[in-house]
């Protein structure tokens, strides 16, 4: 199975460097592809994306530090989105952009807070609580999330060389989180993590256009950073085993984004 991979991978490798060649880079007999299609004052079109979301902790030094050690430890994992593209054309130069869309994403959150127990007759920071014997279902933390991601992001782009132009591009995001669990009256005590639903973030994005006859094709990469703490208190009742032991955590995302105009 894996040879058939790789061959099938070589293969389709080895069709789009002969594609690209013969379509972006010969000069004999090259044709500019496109050639009005940035003069456009608007441009629509969608992009697929591979995302991997990840938290970025600070822990709290009582409850979720033990010396040196980190008590929580999160985990990330591939998922995938998709989205519109809108473009409104500034100048030669620069393109303001809209790209709303859906973002896909499955984190892990590890506690392993069971030496908090030391801190059950009360601190000033939380109430005195019975200790419990954190089960291996207490300890992790599966957090699903779907983000609607709306970028505002200004372009700025290079020459064309041939059929195609290098771009980067930056600007600042409001992200919903439709399955955040902030209402909920539930918590980490009875295995619900709650987050905000209203964020914001600001994302940094480079990449190469490539001009085909027919449409333009982006691949670029792109970083998304979460501004606003993100984790939602446990209940005061609650004993210090999980929002606890986090002072924050915000998203920080890294992105190939696959654009077709």
């Amino acid at each position: 199975m894996w040879k058939l991979f790789l061959k099938i991978n070589l293969v389709a490798a080895f069709c789009f460097a002969t594609v690209a060649e013969a379509q972006l880079f010969r000069t004999k007999d090259r044709m500019d592809n496109l050639e009005g299609f940035d003069n456009q004052k608007f441009s629509y079109g969608f992009y697929l994306a591979a995302n991997n979301f990840d938290y970025k902790l600070v822990l709290d030094p009582k409850f979720g530090m033990n010396g040196q050690k980190s008590l929580v430890q999160p985990k990330a994992f591939y998922s995938f989105g998709a989205g519109l593209i809108g473009k409104f054309r500034l100048n030669d130069n620069f393109d303001l952009r809209i790209e709303p869309g859906l973002q896909f994403v499955e984190r892990e959150i590890y506690f392993d807070t069971q030496s908090n127990d030391l801190f059950a007759a009360g601190t000033p920071a939380n109430l005195p609580f019975t200790p419990r014997e954190l089960t291996e279902a207490d300890k992790l933390r599966t957090i699903k999330s779907t983000y609607v991601d709306i970028p505002l992001l200004i372009e700025v782009h290079g020459d064309r060389w041939y059929n195609s132009r290098p771009y980067a591009a930056a600007g600042v995001n409001y992200m919903m989180n439709l399955q955040s669990n902030n209402k909920s009256e539930d918590d980490n005590e009875q295995g619900i993590f709650r987050t905000t639903a209203s964020n914001f973030a600001w994302s940094a994005e480079v990449g190469i256009q490539f001009y085909f006859s027919r449409f333009k094709l982006t691949p670029g990469f792109r970083g998304t950073f979460m501004i606003n703490n993100e984790t939602v208190a446990d209940n005061a009742t609650t004993p210090p085993y999980w929002t606890s032991a986090i002072s924050s955590a915000k998203s920080r995302a890294f992105m190939f984004v696959l654009k077709f105009e």
